[in-house]
């Protein structure tokens, strides 16, 4: 969330020669404002309210003859319309009048570009002196002369919101019956007032950037992507051998398609699914879980108990269309083919990586990601072409590759337990806590080592006649970090793998006295008991899916200097969105027009932070006085230490300043 006070639309309004009301929007360059018109469950449409009118009436509607942009949009499934260049609104009167002449209202509108949105209000008032000298009373054309008005699409999906600010003005809660209203009362101005916020952004997108090529590089060692190299670009030397550099241009053409193809694949899933909703995804219960069956599924499968491969009609057709074709459509479909031929090695790793790249809550999350993974892949291709000698000096395939398979089924069984994790603290089920977790994490790389060292052998492996080198100190690594995990089956807080475990609270028997524990789960128990002892707030929005909270936890929370701020000059509530306790009553409420039930606590607090704070992507640290109003700007994603502290300071330095 960027908390800078943005005004992207600027308003001003007149009254002409003829009688009519003429509202001029200046949009700053690459925002655009949402039409008036649009169906329900779409962006916040631009509207007009008349609150009071003396001397006057309207005639018809406020309309434009403005351009209007109209696409499709496959977030929102329905077709939206935007105004970029500035537009004019109108709206006919009939002025009965001058001297009693008053008319007063708003305009509520959304405004947005590539990166987030910002909902605005605009008041207006007109007077007598707003009157033009030389305006006549007369009668004024009949409401029907008015343009007639685009008709509201009917569609029934709801709204999928961004990590951007994106709160409707007509969102309505009945706040007596879920708390106070003072503490629901919105304050979304009140914290861009306060200037920028801390965004990690640029480093979670390069973060995603080196996990998708770090796993590009893990693919090209699998057994169903290396044996593809030398074949793939010995096949292109061959057709170009009396032309050395054609031979080069298309196997650079051919890296080149690689990257297309998986861009492509990553912004489709985005542009189905949308960004936001593959954050939700990435912390919804029963999606871990259908994640974590998947992993279970390709793990047994990397361990040689079965064999997991597309249909083979699937790759035969794309080998037979780069055999009959010629050109550029030729390399497409070989670099297609390698993308069907290796899915049962790359499918995993990149579903893990389009689930961590959700967490960036935008539409380039899972594109960087894939731009990352297929950069990795192709690479090879493309500098083997250069330098074909090189292909000489090319491990063959054999039992290697095998072993770096059953290597990969060992980290998927690993990492699937991260999966089964979620949708556990999700629903409370407790069957793996903490420490459970760890002891089958220490288990798994005790005997990834043995393996590694040819103690462990499966149907697959060849006879290993030596330890090499390599494998040597893969498995010393591997029982390096078992025995580093052992102190954490006590509370050692185990930062490296910090966003993995579950929270330190999860485990029954602790040692560890260095983490910070929230106060309060619920927000309005926190809030009274903030406003009985005098304490500022630090409302901390988590999930138990979210690795970036537990990261953050774990990193710098632990610090000592911040442990004692939280501790001694905070009542920390934290709020978990994804928890999913079933309320004792379902709470109604209208979001964007829409009606719609608020069943479990994660849904109840998720809706909180949209409508309070206008976000919703975790962690999100704000804090409130006793009213429930901000004292700093929010914080969010950052590891710095020292920045945290001054977000802290700061908030206690205003809230006295307050009282």
């Amino acid at each position: 969330m960027n908390a800078q006070m943005q005004e992207p639309v600027k308003w001003k309004y007149s009254i002409n020669d003829s009688g009519e009301i003429v509202f001029y929007a200046t949009v700053d360059k690459g925002w655009h404002l949402y039409d008036m018109n649009l169906p329900d469950g779409g962006p916040i449409p631009t509207s007009f309210e008349f609150d009071e009118m003396k001397g006057a009436e309207l005639i018809g509607k406020v309309f434009t003859n403005s351009k209007i942009h109209s696409q499709y949009d496959d977030m929102y499934k329905m077709t939206i319309r935007w105004f970029e260049e500035n537009p004019t609104f109108i709206q006919k009167l009939k002025i009965k009048n001058k001297a009693e002449f008053l008319i007063s209202g708003s305009i509520s509108y959304l405004s947005c570009n590539d990166q987030s949105c910002v909902p605005g209000t605009e008041d207006f008032k007109f007077t007598t002196a707003s009157l033009p000298a030389n305006l006549t009373i007369t009668k004024t054309a009949d409401a029907a002369t008015s343009p007639p008005e685009p008709a509201a699409e009917k569609i029934t999906p709801e709204k999928s919101e961004s990590d951007s600010i994106s709160i409707d003005k007509s969102t309505q809660i009945d706040t007596t019956t879920i708390s106070p209203a003072d503490y629901w009362t919105p304050v979304i101005t009140e914290l861009h007032n306060f200037g920028d916020s801390i965004s990690s952004g640029n480093k979670s997108g390069l973060l995603i950037f080196l996990l998708g090529f770090g796993g590009g590089f893990l693919a090209l060692l699998t057994p169903c992507v290396w044996p593809i190299i030398p074949m793939t670009v010995s096949f292109f030397l061959k057709r170009s051998k009396t032309n050395r550099k054609k031979a080069i241009a298309d196997a650079m053409t051919y890296g080149l398609a690689i990257i297309v193809i998986y861009l492509i694949l990553g912004l489709l899933i985005t542009a189905l699914f949308g960004a936001s909703a593959l954050n939700d995804l990435s912390t919804n219960a029963v999606f871990n879980l259908l994640f974590f069956a998947l992993l279970i599924v390709f793990a047994i499968s990397f361990l040689g108990a079965f064999e997991l491969t597309l249909p083979s009609s699937w790759t035969n057709k794309m080998d037979q269309k780069a055999d009959s074709t010629t050109g550029m459509i030729s390399i497409f479909f070989m670099a297609f083919t390698l993308a069907l031929v290796s899915f049962s090695c790359t499918g995993p790793i990149i579903g893990t990586l389009l689930v961590q790249a959700a967490g960036l809550g935008s539409m380039t999350g899972p594109a960087i990601g894939m731009f990352g993974f297929s950069l990795a892949l192709a690479i090879p291709f493309a500098l083997f072409a250069l330098f074909p000698l090189w292909l000489q000096n090319l491990p063959q395939s054999g039992g290697w590759l095998n072993s770096v398979k059953v290597v990969l089924g060992f980290l998927e069984l690993a990492l699937a337990l991260k999966f089964l994790s979620v949708a556990d603290l999700a629903y409370g089920w407790h069957i793996l806590d903490r420490e459970v977790f760890l002891v089958i994490w220490i288990v798994l790389f005790v005997l990834l080592g043995f393996y590694l060292l040819g103690k462990i052998k499966f149907a697959h492996d060849s006879d290993l006649k030596h330890v090499s080198i390599p494998r040597l100190f893969f498995a010393i690594i591997s029982f390096a970090f078992a025995v580093y995990m052992i102190p954490g089956l006590w509370g050692a807080p185990l930062k490296a793998i910090s966003a993995f475990p579950p929270p330190l609270y999860t485990q029954d028997f602790n040692l560890y006295q260095g983490e910070v524990h929230p106060k309060f789960l619920n927000y309005e128990e926190g809030m009274d008991n903030a406003r009985k002892n005098g304490k500022p707030v630090m409302i901390d929005f988590t999930g138990y899916g979210c690795v970036n909270c537990r990261e953050m936890e774990a990193a710098v929370w632990s610090d000592p200097r911040v442990k004692k701020i939280i501790d001694n000059d905070y009542v920390l509530i934290s709020l978990y969105v994804d928890d999913k306790a079933k309320l004792d009553k379902p709470i109604e409420i209208t979001e964007y027009d829409k009606a719609r039930k608020l069943k479990t606590v994660g849904d109840q607090w998720s809706y909180l932070q949209r409508y309070k704070f206008g976000a919703n992507a975790q962690p999100f640290y704000v804090l409130l006085d006793n009213e429930g109003m901000p004292i700093a700007p929010a914080y969010v994603y950052d590891k710095n230490i020292d920045k945290f502290i001054q977000f802290l300071q700061k908030g206690v330095e205003n809230y006295n300043k307050k009282k």
